[in-house]
């Protein structure tokens, strides 16, 4: 799933190629992954682009128009990737006709929107897997989708400080992973990040919240704001179709079981559940005590 420095250097790279441009075709892939109906999706179509920006792991293609009547308001397109969910540029969009579907089983990608510009450029949302999560939302507002109107703070704004983690932290007795992964608690990381983020920081993932004294706190944020200034850094610049192998090869234990940790050598291990795993080097992380391989797993005694 594409987390918040991928979403970031999607919001940079559309924004070099699109700011300006006039928004000539909004052709509908996947039916079901259109989450509203008014404004109509045509709304779009003429409208120019004013921006990209991002919420969370939230895409925000903001447009105006010229002429536009007193009082109107100019629709946004927000998009949330999912897990299987991405963006194909094209300088130069295919003439092939994108015909609507409902959803379905097909495991390669599908295209579940394509849009067009006046220069001919454009971009497809695609999305791979049997299951169909990537969310396409036009509205007048943001906040007007749920999910983004409950987003936490944003992790590196600077008015996210050592305090305000604090406060999060001892919201309730949680383990620290899920705090991290929570959008409502802190916008934009992820499964992979922050299984960086608690390995930089050297701390397990299912440590408790309430347990970080202020040192552990300090420690916690420095990680936070190193790691994913790093991962903005690092996916700046690329190319969309560039950015998910960048995503991997700046992974120090996300997605690599079995390899060897870049800080001390040891192996890096897995704790599987239903939907998704995370990885963690038990020298760096655990006191060298490998954690059990279930849900609700603690530290082997």
């Amino acid at each position: 799933m594409p987390e918040l420095p991928e979403v970031e250097g999607l919001v940079r790279f559309l924004g070099e190629r699109s700011r300006g441009r006039t928004i000539t075709g909004a052709d509908v892939g996947n039916i079901a992954a259109l989450k509203t109906f008014d404004p109509p999706l045509t709304a779009l179509v003429g409208a120019t682009v004013r921006g990209w920006s991002r919420h969370g792991k939230w895409l925000d293609l903001a447009t105006f128009t010229f002429d536009a009547p007193e009082n109107s308001v100019d629709p946004h397109l927000l998009v949330h990737l999912s897990r299987g969910g991405w963006l194909r540029w094209y300088d130069r969009v295919p003439t092939t006709t994108v015909r609507p579907r409902l959803g379905g089983s097909a495991r390669g990608a599908v295209i579940a929107l394509r849009v067009r510009f006046d220069d001919g450029s454009g971009f497809d949302l695609t999305e791979a897997g049997t299951q169909k999560r990537l969310a396409v939302h036009v509205v007048r507002d943001p906040a007007d989708v749920p999910q983004v109107a409950s987003l936490g703070p944003e992790p590196l704004d600077p008015a996210f400080t050592a305090d305000v983690l604090a406060g999060l932290l001892a919201t309730k007795n949680q383990q620290v992973k899920g705090l991290l992964r929570d959008q409502g608690a802190i916008a934009g990381i992820g499964n992979a990040y922050s299984d960086e983020i608690l390995h930089v920081a050297r701390f397990s993932p299912f440590k408790l919240t309430k347990s970080f004294t202020p040192d552990d706190v300090a420690a916690l944020h420095r990680a936070i704001t190193q790691t994913l200034t790093g991962a903005v850094a690092a996916s700046s610049g690329k190319p969309a179709q560039e950015l998910k192998d960048a995503k991997r090869a700046g992974m120090r234990v996300h997605g690599r079981t079995g390899q060897a940790c870049p800080e001390c050598g040891d192996v890096v291990r897995e704790v599987s559940f239903a939907d998704r795993s995370l990885q963690y080097c038990a020298t760096c992380q655990t006191g060298g005590q490998p954690l059990a391989d279930r849900r609700l797993s603690r530290l082997l005694k």
